[in-house]
C-alpha cells in the first residue's frame, strides 16, 4: 500500500493538559468524550488558547457537564464571541453515563479532565474518575518519582561506559 491509498491514521492534535490532576488524584478510570462547542470556541482551541487546570466535570439530570474550563475568546470573533468559562456539555454513551453516576455517588470520587485535544478534526476531552490524595500520598509519590529518576540516570550513565 502506498501512502495515498493507506487508511488515514488517527491524528491527535493536543490543545491542553492537566498534569496537576495526577498529582492531586488517584486516577481510577478514564473516558474519552466529545464536547459541545460553538464556532468561535473551536477556532480559539485550534490556536491552542485553552486551560483545563481548574476544570471539573459534574453530573446533572443524567448528563455530564464540564465546568471551569477556560477558552480564551477568539480575536476575530467580535460580537459572536463566547463566554470564556461557560458550562459545556460532554458527549458520552448512556451506558458510560450510568457507570459514572454509580461511581460518583461513592464517597470521595470526582470527575476531572486530564487532556483536551482534536482527534480527526473533532474536539475530545479525556475525563478521569479520581479519588483525592491525602498530603502523605502526594509526598510518597514525589519520593518514588525521585528514586525512579535517580535509578534511570544511574542506568543510563552505566550504559554509556
Amino acid at each position: 500500500m502506498t501512502r495515498e491509498t493507506s487508511p488515514p491514521a488517527e491524528r491527535k492534535q493536543p490543545v491542553a493538559r492537566n498534569p496537576k490532576a495526577t498529582h492531586d488524584y488517584h486516577i481510577l478510570d478514564t473516558w474519552e468524550c466529545g464536547i459541545v462547542l460553538t464556532g468561535t470556541e473551536v477556532k480559539s482551541l485550534r490556536t491552542g488558547k485553552a486551560s483545563i487546570k481548574e476544570a471539573y466535570a459534574r453530573l446533572r439530570n443524567g448528563e455530564v457537564f464540564l465546568d471551569g474550563m477556560n477558552i480564551t475568546p477568539y480575536e476575530q470573533g467580535n460580537r459572536y464571541n463566547h463566554d470564556p468559562v461557560r458550562t459545556r456539555k460532554l458527549l458520552l454513551h448512556r451506558r458510560e453515563i450510568e457507570k459514572l453516576i454509580g461511581a460518583v455517588e461513592q464517597k470521595g470520587l470526582t470527575l476531572v479532565p486530564l487532556e483536551l485535544y482534536f482527534k480527526n478534526g473533532r474536539a475530545k476531552v479525556v475525563i478521569a474518575l479520581g479519588r483525592g490524595k491525602k498530603q502523605h500520598d502526594k509526598r510518597e509519590d514525589l519520593k518514588r518519582r525521585a528514586v525512579e529518576r535517580e535509578t534511570a540516570r544511574a542506568v543510563s550513565v552505566r550504559g554509556r561506559r
